[in-house]
This record gives C-alpha cells, structure tokens and sequence, in this order.
C-alpha cells in the first residue's frame, strides 16, 4: 500500500545506499531449504594473511611499535597451527568449512589450498590481505584487486569464488558494482538479515547471504574480550533461539571462526563443546548443515519474487 502521506521535511538529509528496500521478515513469502528444512547451518573460516610490519591487523592486545613481531606471529599461527585444528575439529563432526580466504595464503601456504582441495570445501573470496582494504582504493584500484584475488583463487584452488567478502568487511561505494561485473554472484559484506536478499547493481541483482559479525570469534573475544566461554553459550543460544525461529521464517545460522582466534587450544575447545552440543541435538536432523554458496545456489533457483 502506498501512503498518502507527504515525505518528512529531515527525508533529504538522510544518506540512502540504494541497494535494497526494506523488508521487514514477518511479511515476506514463505519458502524452505532442502529436504523441507527451515534452518541452514554453515561454518566460514576466515583464512588470513598479513603484511610484516603493517600496522593493519586483529590483535589480543596492544598494537607494538613496526614490526611488531608479537602481533604477527600471533596471526601467523593461524596458518602454521590453528587452520589445522580447526580443519581436524570439522572432520571430527563431518562437516563442510567454507574458507573465506585471502589470496596471498595460496603462494604462502600452499600446503593449506592442498587440504582444503582434499576436502573439497568451499572457496570465498577474501581480498589479497587482510593488510587492506577495499574502502581505501579508488574505482581501478578495487577492480584490480578483485580480479587478481579471483585469478589468483582459481588458479591454485582449481575452481573460482563466486562469492566474496571484503578484508575487514569493507566496501567502497562501487564494490557489489565491481564484484557483479567481476562475474559474481553473491556477497557477504551486508549483515542486515537472517534471510538472503537481493541487492541492486548498476548490472544486475546480486544475492546477500547473511554472514554473522555476532557469533564471530574475533569480535566476541578480541574486542569485547568475552572469554571463550561466552562465545560457546552465545552459538548454543543463537542456534536454540534461531530453531525456534525457523518454524516462522526459514532462516540462515552461520558461525564465523578465524584461525588465529579459534586455533588457540582453549578456545578451540569451547567450539567443539559447542558443536557436540548441536550436533547431538535432537532436532539437529531438521537442520540443512550447508556451506554459503549452497544457499546462494538454492535461493538462485527459487521462482522469482519468493526472495526480495
């Protein structure tokens, strides 16, 4: 229904994106994932590689002075041990990862393309390093990036991403225009839902999947220094609570993990609890355990207008 009534006198003060409308979840379509399943459950692992001496950077403390050696080798130990645990811990429950990787891992530590090859998970695109970011750059500068990260994933992973989250998250005002011409297909940046949605480019729809900046390691322990504990009952909650939900709105339940951050063998330990705990659910048979492109893939082919 159209109002009738005038726009507010402060409407052109406010900045819009243009991407989507608003939609709020109680009025959209019904729609289900496989199996008739009302609740899709992925893992991302964020694979990342820094520069030395860069001052950009997750740290458990205090930034240092360049080169920083402690703040590195701290990062670095995601590849050289916590990627490891973290791919040993997904066997352990039989679950699919999907690597939101830098492209840089792939020259670095070829030995963890070849795992994650062997295990035939899922690639994200993940920019080069997580040195930079794609809000810095100007329009050529980001196109560049983006198709070197792409070739670059392709080349060592044997398939290309078509899906993409930016270092840090970060976008510059171009980026869903770059990444739809760059052949993708969704994007993980905009958490602004539990359900896909389509965004507006200036070529083309491209689908947001939701990906959570809630129930993410590193912002739970390394910026608001909640202990390990707090993060393995914040993913039990979110999955007990988003259960419940799905019996309204078919929904999506990610949990994002960082190597350097879930690798620690005290945190590490806390998200296996977690994950025995859902996995042992006895409504976990209800739940499509999937990776982010499976459910850009099946939203892809649901009849038009089901997804906005």
């Amino acid at each position: 229904m159209t109002s009738s009534l005038s726009p507010p006198p402060f409407a052109g003060r406010i900045k819009k994106h243009g991407r989507y409308d608003y939609s709020p979840i109680h009025k959209r379509p019904q729609f289900e994932w496989p199996g008739g399943k009302r609740l899709a459950f992925y893992l991302a692992l964020n694979v990342e590689h820094f520069s030395f001496g860069g001052a950009m950077g997750h740290t458990p403390t205090a930034l240092g002075p360049p080169p920083d050696p402690r703040n590195y080798g701290w990062r670095d130990y995601g590849l050289r041990v916590g990627i490891w645990r973290i791919f040993d811990l997904a066997e352990e429950f039989g679950l699919p990862l999907s690597h939101l990787l830098n492209a840089s891992v792939c020259d670095y530590a070829p030995d963890i393309v070849a795992r994650i090859r062997e295990r035939h998970d899922e690639i994200i695109g993940h920019g080069i390093t997580n040195s930079e970011r794609q809000s810095d750059m100007d329009e050529a500068a980001e196109a560049t990036l983006i198709k070197e990260a792409t070739e670059t994933l392709e080349a060592h992973c044997g398939v290309r991403p078509y899906g993409w989250m930016g270092p840090w998250i970060a976008e510059s005002y171009v980026t869903p225009d770059l990444l739809k011409e760059a052949g993708y297909t969704f994007i993980m940046d905009w958490p602004a839902d539990d359900q896909p949605f389509w965004m507006k480019t200036r070529s083309g729809p491209l689908l947001s999947v939701p990906y959570p900046i809630e129930i993410n390691d590193s912002p739970t322990m390394l910026s608001r220094s909640q202990p390990a504990t707090d993060f393995k009952q914040m993913i039990l909650d979110q999955f007990e609570e988003m259960l419940r939900l799905s019996e309204q709105q078919s929904l999506v339940f990610g949990v994002s993990l960082h190597t350097f951050v879930a690798g620690q063998p005290f945190r590490l330990r806390q998200i296996r609890q977690a994950l025995q705990a859902i996995t042992a659910h006895p409504r976990f048979n209800e739940v499509w355990v999937t990776t982010p492109g499976g459910v850009a893939a099946h939203v892809a082919a649901l009849p038009a207008g089901i997804i906005s």
